[in-house]
């Protein structure tokens, strides 16, 4: 997994491609606490788990594809630790 900065609040979290439609998030701290959109929607009475992604965040993490920064586990050459094959 790899550390993912947000480019508009800042917050961090780990992520991992599997594919170009498949990305694992793994949040650092509370969603509700570290992400303006999180607290935004619970806020309005919207469960977390509910809450699908962070526009911004999503589009950071696609703007680190891009660059080269985070790459899909599919087009990886080194094996991933775990994980078979």
């Amino acid at each position: 997994m790899r550390d993912i900065q947000c480019g508009t609040c800042g917050t961090g979290v780990l992520v991992e491609k599997f594919s170009p439609s498949h990305t694992s998030v793994q949040w650092l701290g509370d969603a509700e606490r570290s992400c303006p959109e999180f607290a935004r929607q619970a806020a309005l009475g919207v469960p977390s788990s509910w809450i699908p992604t962070c526009p911004a965040l999503r589009d950071s993490i696609e703007n680190a594809v891009r660059a080269g920064e985070l790459a899909t586990d599919e087009l990886r050459h080194e094996p991933v630790p775990g994980r078979l094959g």
